[in-house]
């Protein structure tokens, strides 16, 4: 029997993953919030829903979406803001009352690293997160949630920033000047990598663990973003240079290069 994923949250990364499981034989699931997006799902062959995640309840068929579903990745982002701080979690809460008593085994909830805030030194999975933003907090509670639910297995990744096709910080920050940080380092992944990541979580059944998902080589954000902007021919970036030290944060996927030693996909390409 073929098993059915659903990605909630086919976006930009999500619809990537999706057209990436439907060539590997996989029947494909997804929502989306736009009615134009809708159309672009049919035509990729992925059972399409409209599914709105609200405070007080969710619109749409969420049912017959989680209905025959095996495996369930989340990828939705909590886009917050201080006028409405918790609202994420609220809404993860009903979500995951709807998920119970369904077929769904097991999930993939896509995270963050800033859930780690700003730790000094080498990030681990193993290091504990002390978030600063309002979406890292509300991440983290929300990562705890389905941690702690035995109805199903769940693998939490927390991605770094992501870049590939059609996005990269570099196309923002060029011909910028008065720029702060340039002494941090970067904790970035490609999308490639991230749909790598993904899909080998679920047919390899690495259930109830926390995955850092961020490519192992970490320049200063001043190098690689100077080096990026010359490459495509772009204004370089300036940075200003500060005396006050600043956080010299490495993430590293020590979870999963301890499973699997694959060549990243590089953030130079």
């Amino acid at each position: 029997m073929t098993d059915t994923v659903g990605i909630m949250g086919c976006g930009w990364l999500g619809l990537a993953l999706a057209k990436d499981l439907l060539k590997s034989g996989y029947v494909i699931k997804g929502t989306t919030t736009s009615i134009t997006k809708l159309k672009t799902l049919k035509k990729e062959e992925i059972e399409g829903f409209i599914i709105k995640l609200n405070e007080d309840g969710i619109e749409g068929d969420i049912q017959v979406f989680l209905s025959n579903l095996n495996t369930l990745v989340i990828n939705i982002p909590p886009g917050l803001r201080k006028t409405n701080a918790g609202s994420y979690v609220l809404k993860i809460k009903l979500l995951l009352k709807n998920i119970q008593n369904t077929s769904v085994k097991n999930i993939v909830f896509i995270s963050s690293t800033s859930v780690y805030g700003n730790i000094e030194g080498e990030v681990t999975e193993a290091s504990i997160p002390k978030p600063e933003t309002e979406s890292g907090k509300q991440l983290l509670e929300s990562e705890k949630l389905f941690l702690e639910n035995s109805a199903f297995n769940t693998a939490i990744i927390r991605f770094g920033g992501l870049i590939g096709e059609g996005r990269h910080p570099v196309n923002y920050l060029a011909g910028k000047s008065g720029l702060k940080n340039g002494e941090e380092l970067v904790n970035l992944i490609h999308r490639d990598d991230c749909i790598h990541m993904i899909k080998t979580i679920i047919e390899k059944g690495y259930w109830n663990m926390i995955f850092n998902g961020v490519y192992p080589l970490h320049p200063t954000k001043k190098e690689y973003y100077s080096a990026e902007a010359l490459k495509r021919g772009l204004p370089t970036p300036e940075f200003i240079t500060s005396s006050i030290k600043r956080s010299k944060k490495v993430i590293i996927s020590r979870n999963f290069l301890n499973k699997f030693n694959f060549l990243y996909t590089s953030i130079t390409s």
